[in-house]
């Protein structure tokens, strides 16, 4: 396929102009003559949830200026904290955000799922730059929320699917745009987490909470519960009110090359199969099956992921002494497969075709990794690839999938009207009520 074909996701980096790039500078920065900075001055970034991930999203941003640091955990932040003497100290973003207002650029947020949107959302309306984890946020209405806002208010943004930058990533884009495997049909993505907690009932006892812990800024918006050891730190990801499963988790990583390289955006059914589960906690397994239309001259997609350790039959070619990976996706085209093992170099099937391998024209930009692109785009670089224009739709196909595991119901999705044309009750999944004093 030649430049042209090249879809307008793909080259996002084009969507602004020189003149519009000022719009996305604070004031700060521009100052009071509007001159474009130099690539060289530093930002001053605030990091929300900064143990865990956010610790590497904090260390990943350093070389600019951290002037802030936030966390409800002060013994999850504490080694973050150490590394940064100078940075002032929050439990309570919403005062951080106030407070600091005049004094930075961007924000990044690396929160648990439950909390990303009304991070992001307020510093968005700030006018601030965001970097956020994934999935970019609980429920699909927060995604479309985040997206919109974002676009209005011209910040920089991008979401935490870091081989997104790589160069294992666009050389398979390269691969399938080259119409290497003539056009795709039909993927397969797994992955081997089993972050649910099953049919699980939230526990009865109510240990004290540690002292360490801002409990109530933990529950942020979710419904309140009592403190309870099986939530946190990480843990959270099995439960309903406060994370995504396997599938939001990992989703976002393994489905962000079938999106980027097939130009995908909204699926019109998703139907799912799940091991046992409840209303309070996720299943450990799960098998989702999503189908795309056709996107211009590129054939309607059937996509299926699996997770807990469930992968797709090995295709025809596959040699019998190669083991499948534990997260990857399979790429069936009209003319041949592709493996894309999860952060791996993608691989003809059979693996002989390889030894005719000629690499792809490149038509995807190179020199930055995921964290630099951002850093940069925000002092008026190129814009991000892995901006919410892109992982906004990316986010909203994902959770869709826990839509359908929690009807238990072939769905049929509206994307235009954001509604699940055939199920009023899945309406329930697709935002939540916040609980009183958190807004969006």
């Amino acid at each position: 396929m030649s430049k042209k074909g090249i879809s307008r996701r793909d080259f996002l980096v084009g969507s602004a102009t020189a003149a519009s790039l000022f719009t996305f500078l604070p004031k700060r920065i521009l100052g009071q003559t509007g001159v474009t900075p130099s690539a060289n001055e530093k930002l001053n970034i605030a990091c929300i949830g900064i143990g865990g991930m956010g610790a590497n999203d904090v260390a990943s941003v350093s070389n600019e200026n951290i002037v802030a640091l936030c966390d409800v955990d002060d013994r999850h932040a504490a080694e973050t904290y150490n590394q940064f003497p100078k940075a002032r100290k929050y439990h309570d973003y919403r005062v951080m955000l106030e407070k600091e207002e005049k004094n930075i650029d961007a924000v990044t947020v690396s929160t648990p799922d439950h909390t990303h949107a009304i991070i992001a959302m307020m510093a968005i309306k700030m006018g601030k730059h965001v970097y956020c984890q994934k999935p970019l946020a609980h429920n699909i209405f927060e995604v479309r929320q985040l997206t919109e806002m974002a676009r209005k208010q011209k910040v920089v943004t991008q979401m935490g699917i870091h081989i997104h930058a790589t160069e294992t990533m666009k050389l398979f884009v390269e691969m399938i745009k080259s119409g290497m495997i003539g056009p795709v049909r039909e993927v397969h993505l797994w992955c081997d987490r089993t972050w649910g907690c099953g049919a699980i009932q939230r526990p009865q006892d109510t240990p004290a909470v540690p002292d360490t812990l801002q409990w109530d800024l933990w529950l942020g918006p979710a419904a309140d519960r009592p403190y309870h050891p099986v939530y946190l730190p990480g843990k959270w990801r099995g439960w309903w009110d406060f994370g995504t499963g396997s599938l939001g988790d990992m989703g976002c990583h393994i489905f962000d090359p079938a999106f980027w390289a097939l130009d995908l955006t909204h699926p019109t059914t998703v139907e799912a199969a799940a091991s046992p589960f409840s209303d309070e906690g996720c299943p450990q397994t799960s098998m989702v099956r999503y189908e795309f239309p056709a996107r211009g001259e590129l054939p309607p997609v059937t996509l299926t992921w699996y997770d807990g350790g469930l992968k797709p039959w090995q295709p025809g070619g596959f040699e019998l002494n190669r083991a499948m990976p534990e997260n990857g996706g399979l790429y069936i085209g009209d003319r041949g497969t592709i493996l894309l093992p999860h952060v791996a170099e993608p691989r003809l099937i059979p693996e002989s075709r390889m030894k005719d391998f000629k690499q792809p024209e490149k038509i995807l930009p190179r020199g930055m990794d995921h964290y630099q692109e951002w850093i940069q785009a925000c002092k008026g670089g190129r814009n991000t690839l892995a901006n919410f224009d892109y992982a906004g739709p990316l986010t909203e196909a994902v959770i869709l999938g826990n839509v359908a595991v929690r009807t238990r119901k072939k769905i049929h999705w509206d994307a235009e009207v954001m509604k699940v044309t055939n199920l009023p009750e899945a309406d329930q999944y697709l935002r939540r009520t916040y609980r009183k004093g958190w807004t969006l």
